[in-house]
C-alpha cells in the first residue's frame, strides 16, 4: 500500500489532486461526471465582491499544446457564493474547499476574504493577486512585491483560516515576490497562474481574443511552472501548491519532487472532465512503478 495523503497547513487531504480555480466552477458542473468526493479538494471559481459578466467574446483561443483564455473573472459575486453556491455544494461535496478570491483593490480583497473566512466549508483561502490594481494604474498586484505584501497583510488581518497567495508568473523573478508574501504572513503559496499569450486569425489579421491577450495555460507551460515551483519552494519555508500544465499522475509526482505539497489541475479539466479522476486512480500505480511509498517523502527532493 502507498500513502497519497498530504497536509496543507494542518488540513489533511486524501490525495494532493485539486482542480484549479476557473476550471471547475463551484463543483456543480462536474458532479454528474463522477463522485467529486474522491478529490483532495477543489479550488472554486475566482470570486469578487460584485457580480461580473466578464470580458467580451471571443474569450478562448486554442494553441497546439494549450489554450488562451480571457474570461475576465465571470462570477456571481461573494454574497451569491455564500448564500447560494456553498449551500448547493454541501449537498454533493463532503470536504472543505479552497476559496479562490480575486479583487481590484486591497479593500475588496479584505472584504471578500473576511466574509468567506466565516464559512465552515472553506479550508483554505487562495488569494489571486493577478488582478489589475485599479487604484494604481491597472498593473497586476502580483507583479510587484510591495503590492503582494500589502494584500497579504490586509487579508491576514481579517481572517483566521490559512491564506495562500496565488502568484503570477509574468515577472522577471518570482522568488522575491514569494518571499514578500511569506514575510507578510502568508501561510502558503499557489503557483503558477497563467502566462500571457495571444493568437492572430490569419483570415482577418486580427487577434483571436477580443481583449487581444489572455492567460496561456496547458501542457506547454509545465516546464516553466515546474521551474518556478522549484525556485520558490527552495526559497520559502511555507507550503507550495504547484500548478501549470499538469495533466497526469506523472506530472503530479514531478511537481512534488520540485517542492509542491499539493498539485492543482487546470486546463486539462476543460479538455477531459474525467482527468482528475484518472490522475487519482493512476497515482498509486505510478508511485509503485517508481518505488514511492509515501508522497510526503518526495516533496522538494529534486
Amino acid at each position: 500500500m502507498v500513502n497519497t495523503k498530504v497536509t496543507l497547513s494542518g488540513w489533511q487531504l486524501d490525495n494532493p489532486v485539486i482542480p484549479a480555480s476557473g476550471t471547475f466552477g463551484y463543483g456543480n458542473e462536474f458532479k454528474d461526471f463522477y463522485d467529486i468526493n474522491i478529490l483532495g479538494s477543489f479550488s472554486f471559481k475566482g470570486t469578487t465582491k460584485e457580480p461580473r459578466f466578464g470580458n467580451p467574446t471571443p474569450r478562448i483561443a486554442e494553441t497546439p499544446m494549450g489554450m488562451i483564455n480571457s474570461v475576465g473573472l465571470q462570477n456571481p459575486g461573494i454574497h451569491a457564493v455564500i448564500d447560494h453556491e456553498l449551500p448547493q455544494l454541501k449537498k454533493f461535496f463532503d470536504k472543505k474547499v479552497v476559496a479562490n478570491i480575486s479583487g481590484f483593490s486591497i479593500d475588496e480583497y479584505a472584504y471578500c476574504c473576511q466574509l468567506i473566512d466565516k464559512e465552515d466549508q472553506v479550508g483554505i483561502i487562495e488569494v489571486n493577486v493577478s488582478c489589475p490594481n485599479v487604484d494604481h494604474g491597472g498593473m497586476a498586484f502580483g507583479t510587484d512585491a510591495a503590492n503582494v505584501a500589502a494584500v497579504t497583510r490586509a487579508v491576514k488581518a481579517v481572517t483566521t483560516k490559512p491564506v495562500y497567495i496565488k502568484l503570477s508568473p509574468n515577472v522577471t523573478d518570482i522568488v522575491p515576490i514569494a518571499k514578500a508574501a511569506e514575510e507578510a504572513g502568508a501561510d502558503g503559496l499557489s503557483l503558477i497562474n497563467t502566462l500571457l499569450g495571444m493568437r492572430i486569425d490569419l483570415r482577418t489579421g486580427k487577434p483571436v481574443i477580443a481583449n487581444t491577450m489572455g492567460g496561456f495555460s496547458g501542457p506547454a507551460i509545465f516546464p516553466v511552472a515546474l521551474r518556478m515551483v522549484y525556485q520558490v519552494a527552495k526559497a520559502v519555508k511555507i507550503p507550495v501548491i504547484g500548478m501549470g500544465g499538469v495533466s497526469s499522475a506523472e506530472d503530479v509526482i514531478e511537481m512534488m519532487y520540485a517542492g509542491a505539497t499539493a498539485v492543482q489541475v487546470g486546463a486539462a479539466n476543460l479538455k477531459n472532465p474525467y482527468v482528475c479522476k484518472e490522475i487519482i486512480e493512476n497515482l498509486p500505480k505510478v508511485m509503485e512503478r517508481y518505488g514511492i511509498k509515501d508522497l510526503n517523502d518526495i516533496i522538494g527532493k529534486a
